[in-house]
């Protein structure tokens, strides 16, 4: 049975997202477990995830997930914008809650950071060489 999809393909914080995403070397787009999610081989963000709450599953629509290392995840952990995705969290993934008051140089950063961990050499070269943004 297919995951019913989870977002509106005309949210602007999408858009957003999906813009800084899509300028990565080889970077696309497919849809997983109803969530738009941007990779090259793995992928390096998802846009929307959840967490498990006293048994209940909460939905966090508007959020973007990556992957970090240990001590970045570490200082971001406390952070009230952040949290643990179900699922991810044990393989390094922090989920961020996106809103109109959202720092997009941070959240470049991060997608930068998370495609840097799962992309590969060659592509992280021709990330730091400026070629296909």
């Amino acid at each position: 049975m297919a995951h019913p999809i989870m977002f509106d393909d005309a949210n602007p914080l999408l858009a957003r997202v999906r813009e800084i995403a899509l300028g990565f070397p080889d970077a696309a787009e497919k849809i997983s477990h109803g969530h738009p999610a941007f990779f090259t081989t793995k992928v390096f963000a998802y846009y929307g995830g959840s967490v498990k709450v006293d048994g209940e599953w909460v939905r966090h629509d508007n959020s973007l997930l990556v992957l970090l290392e240990p001590d970045e995840r570490d200082a971001l952990a406390d952070d009230e914008r952040c949290y643990l995705p179900a699922y991810l969290a044990p393989s390094g993934w922090l989920g961020l809650h996106l809103d109109d008051d959202t720092d997009w140089d941070e959240v470049g950063e991060l997608i930068d950071a998370s495609y840097r961990l799962t992309a590969g050499p060659r592509r992280v070269a021709r990330l730091d060489q400026g070629q296909a943004l």
